[in-house]
């Protein structure tokens, strides 16, 4: 179960005799939901899926470290790592009385580990998509719009099997992406989507799809639906991630893995 819905009947203060009497308690609710218990090849993808994250953020604090010490000497780099690492070297050749020997060198070392941390990403991400290619859900998934390597395996290591869900609506509001409700005196009001799930895989689905958006603003004449959906309400209501029926998609068990590929 989800914790925080085991919180709800926990009395006083916390200690484990008070947790194990609430989760007696809220396992008897009629209308308590639970959690799957994820399988250790599960974990493992999850877990190649964290490493990259972190590298990530790593990779782009790195990168705004060195534009912020080129422009304390007036060096100005564009934003976007990759015109970072196109001029970066050049920026590196003007005089020592611009830039001085020891900047020089430190950014010369930064550079390294920019570099560094560029190649363990793409390594990382070799494996998933190696993984990728033996699981016959993930590659089921990738063949969707917007849908790839990545958000595919993170899609099927996360929700698990398809059968774990009645329709496509439970596995959106297992990701946060069904919308806040906050109605009263039987008025309804819809908000914004909740964000309670997973940030991670619904940062990639919400990103694919801003790409089927792109792609599709580029020939309108092929997606007359989605052109007309976002005249109609804009691009942030529009930019749903995944406009297809969960079970359609995603027909059997998630991890059906094809060793010999």
């Amino acid at each position: 179960m989800a914790p925080q819905f085991v919180k709800l009947y926990v009395n006083a203060n916390k200690h484990d005799r008070a947790d194990a009497e609430a989760i007696c308690e809220a396992v008897a609710q009629p209308n308590i939901r639970f959690v799957a218990v994820k399988t250790v090849e599960q974990q493992a993808v999850l877990s190649m899926h964290r490493a990259r994250q972190g590298l990530v953020k790593m990779r782009t604090a790195q990168a705004n470290q060195i534009r912020g010490l080129l422009a304390e000497f007036g060096l100005i780099v564009p934003q976007g790592i990759h015109q970072l690492r196109r001029q970066l070297p050049a920026r590196l050749e003007v005089s020592e009385a611009e830039l001085g020997v020891p900047t020089r060198q430190l950014l010369a070392r930064l550079g390294e580990h920019l570099i560094a941390l560029d190649r363990e990403v793409k390594a990382i991400e070799h494996d998933i998509r190696l993984w990728h290619r033996a699981c016959a859900a993930s590659r089921v998934l990738a063949e969707q719009p917007g849908i790839g390597p990545l958000t595919a395996s993170a899609f099927v290591a996360t929700l698990g099997q398809a059968i774990h869900f009645k329709s496509g609506r439970p596995a959106a509001s297992c990701l946060g992406l069904v919308p806040r409700q906050h109605s009263t005196g039987g008025k309804a009001k819809l908000l914004g989507i909740s964000k309670r799930g997973d940030p991670y895989l619904r940062t990639l689905l919400i990103h694919g799809a801003r790409l089927v958006m792109q792609a599709a603003s580029r020939q309108p004449e092929k997606h007359p639906w989605l052109i007309s959906l976002v005249a109609r309400c804009g691009k942030n209501v529009a930019r749903w991630p995944w406009p297809i029926s969960t079970r359609q998609a995603w027909p059997g068990p998630a991890l059906e893995v094809d060793q010999s590929q």
